[in-house]
C-alpha cells in the first residue's frame, strides 16, 4: 500500500496544484506508480531544485521513496496522459506507456511546471511494454537535457535519477532507473492528434483553451485564438529547431508525439551531437532511411506542424475549406521564419552585428567547405579568428582561405571592432558539447562499473559550455577518426 506525507515548510517544498487532471477524463488515466524493490538516489540536480523553490537537503532524504513512486506526496495527483502520434510517418494511438505525471508544481515565481516520473511502471497506454526504464537511457536524458539547458536551448530538464534495485530486460539485462523530468508541460502535437481522433470537438476545444490559458494567455481573448495558437506553435518550433542546428544537435526521433506545444525539446531518446559537419548525419539505430537526419529536422518540424493543423481544423473554422485556407497561410510562414531564426543565429556565430544581403551565402559557403573537409562543426566555429584554426585541416583548403578573406572583409564593414565580434562569437559558439564518445564513456562507467566520476566530470564540463576552461580541455576534442561511422544510439524502450 502506498504511503503519503503531509507537506510542511521544512520538507522538500513541492507545491502541487494540478490543473490537467481537471480536463476531460478521456485525456488521461488516474493511477499510482508501481512500487519498486530497492530504490536509491543516484543523482540529484541541486541547481534545478533550488530554481524550483525546493529544499535540496530535504529532497535528497525523500527522493528514494517519493521519486521512485513507492510513496506519493499527498498533494500530488498522478496521471498518465493520453496522446497519439505519427511515428516515422505512421499514425498510432499512444500515451504515457512508462511515465506518470505526479502533478504540477508552482515555483516561487508562480510558474507552473510538470513533475513527471519516467520509468514508473505500466499504464493503460503501455501496450506490450513493461513500463520500466533502464539506467543508461535515463542517464543519457539527464546529460543531454542539462547540456541543452546550459547551451540556452529550451528544454525539459532532469531533477533526479533513482535506481530501482530491479533489472530491466531489453536486448540484455540492465539496472532499472526512474528519471524525474521537469517540463513547462507535456502537451504535445500528439495530444491534439489524440483529441481530434476521438471526434469530440468539445474535448478538442477544452484542450486548446487549456493550452492557451497555460502557455499563451496573451491570445486568450483573440477573435480566432485557435488559429493564433497554431501561429504561436509554428514560430516556437521554427526558433527551437534553428537553435538545434546552431549547435549540431540531432534529436533522432522527431515523431509528432515528441514535439512539445510550448517549444521545449522533449523526449531524449537516440539523440546525439554531430561532430564532422554533414547534413545527412544520423546516429539513431532505428532511423535507417535518415528521416530524422540533422539536415532534415526543419522540414520534419514543418511536416509535424501540418499534423497539428489538421487536428485543429474543426475549431479554427466550422467551414472546413476556410479552416484549411487559414491553416495553410500560417503553415506557409514556417520556412521563412525558420530561415530568419537560423540566419540570425548564424550571424552571431560569425560575429556579425548587422545584416547584409549576402550573409546567407556567406554562412552556406562556410558549411560547404566544412562538409568538403569533414571539419568538426563545433571546433571550426569556435576557432574562427583564432590561431587554433591554423592547426585544422580545413585551414589549408584554398577555397576556405578565400572564404576567410570574404568573412574578414564583411567584419570590417560593420562599426563594431574585431574584438567585439570575437566576444560575440565566444558567447554563441560553444567550446564544449556532450561529445558522443565521452557520453558513452560516462554511461558505461556508471552502468557497468558503478563509477560516477566520469559522469560527474562530464556534467561539470557541459554546465559551462561557452567557457574554454583548461581543466576541461579533453572535452573540447573531437572523437578519434572513424568513431562516428560506427556510432549508434538507441531509444531505450
Amino acid at each position: 500500500m502506498k504511503t503519503s506525507i503531509d507537506l510542511k515548510p521544512d520538507d522538500s517544498g513541492f507545491k502541487f496544484d494540478n490543473s490537467y487532471a481537471k480536463l476531460a477524463p478521456v485525456l488521461y488515466q488516474k493511477l499510482q506508480p508501481d512500487s519498486v524493490k530497492s530504490p536509491s538516489l543516484l543523482l540529484l540536480n541541486n541547481e534545478l531544485a533550488k530554481t524550483l523553490g525546493l529544499n535540496p537537503v530535504a529532497l535528497k532524504k525523500e527522493a528514494a521513496e517519493f521519486l521512485s513512486g513507492n510513496s506519493i506526496y499527498t498533494a500530488a495527483e498522478p496521471i498518465a496522459q493520453a496522446y497519439a502520434g505519427h511515428q516515422f510517418g505512421g499514425f498510432n494511438i499512444l500515451g504515457d506507456g512508462r511515465a506518470i505525471l505526479l502533478g504540477e508544481h508552482l515555483t516561487p515565481e508562480n510558474k507552473r511546471v510538470d513533475i513527471q516520473l519516467k520509468g514508473s511502471g505500466r499504464t493503460a497506454y503501455s501496450r506490450s511494454g513493461d513500463g520500466r526504464a533502464a539506467l543508461g537511457p535515463m542517464l543519457r536524458e539527464y546529460i543531454i537535457s542539462e547540456a541543452m539547458h546550459a547551451l540556452g536551448i529550451p528544454t525539459t530538464r532532469s531533477l533526479a535519477i533513482v535506481k530501482t534495485g530491479e533489472t530491466v530486460y531489453r536486448d540484455d539485462a540492465y539496472p532499472g532507473a526512474i528519471l524525474t523530468r521537469v517540463a513547462s508541460s507535456h502537451i504535445r502535437v500528439g495530444t491534439f492528434q489524440f483529441a481530434a481522433s476521438i471526434h469530440n470537438d468539445q474535448v478538442l476545444t477544452e484542450l486548446a483553451d487549456y493550452t492557451i490559458n497555460r502557455h499563451f494567455a496573451e491570445i486568450a481573448a483573440s477573435e480566432n485564438k485557435y488559429a493564433q495558437l497554431l501561429e504561436k506553435v509554428v514560430d516556437l518550433q521554427a526558433a527551437l529547431i534553428s537553435k538545434w542546428m546552431h549547435v549540431g544537435f540531432i534529436h533522432g526521433v522527431m515523431n509528432t508525439d515528441n514535439m512539445s506545444i510550448c517549444g521545449e525539446t522533449i523526449d531524449y531518446g537516440p539523440c546525439a551531437f554531430m561532430n564532422n559537419y554533414d547534413p545527412a548525419t544520423v546516429f539513431s539505430s532505428i532511423d535507417s532511411k535518415g528521416r530524422y537526419a540533422f539536415g532534415n529536422q526543419a522540414p520534419i518540424a514543418h511536416w509535424n506542424l501540418y499534423r497539428l493543423a489538421e487536428a485543429l481544423l474543426p475549431i479554427i473554422d466550422p467551414d472546413e475549406a476556410q479552416a484549411i485556407a487559414v491553416a495553410e497561410k500560417l503553415l506557409g510562414k514556417f520556412p521563412t521564419q525558420f530561415l530568419e531564426h537560423w540566419l540570425a543565429g548564424m550571424r552571431s556565430k560569425l560575429g556579425l552585428f548587422n545584416t547584409e544581403a549576402d550573409d546567407l551565402k556567406l554562412a552556406e559557403d562556410l558549411l560547404m567547405y566544412m562538409q568538403k573537409n569533414k571539419a568538426d562543426y563545433t571546433n571550426t566555429f569556435r576557432a574562427l579568428g583564432k590561431e587554433s584554426l591554423k592547426a585544422m585541416e580545413i585551414y589549408h583548403d584554398a577555397g576556405f582561405k578565400n572564404w576567410m578573406l570574404q568573412w574578414e572583409a564583411r567584419l570590417s564593414r560593420q562599426p563594431e571592432s574585431i574584438e567585439q565580434s570575437l566576444a560575440l562569437m565566444d558567447q554563441t559558439n560553444p567550446a564544449i558539447i556532450p561529445r558522443n564518445h565521452l557520453v558513452e564513456e560516462a554511461l558505461n562507467a556508471a552502468v557497468d562499473q558503478d563509477n560516477l566520476q566520469p559522469l560527474e566530470k562530464l556534467l561539470a564540463a557541459i554546465s559551462k559550455p561557452y567557457r574554454a576552461i583548461e581543466d576541461y580541455a579533453d572535452f573540447m576534442q573531437a572523437p578519434a577518426p572513424g568513431f562516428d561511422n560506427r556510432y549508434k544510439t538507441f531509444c531505450g524502450t
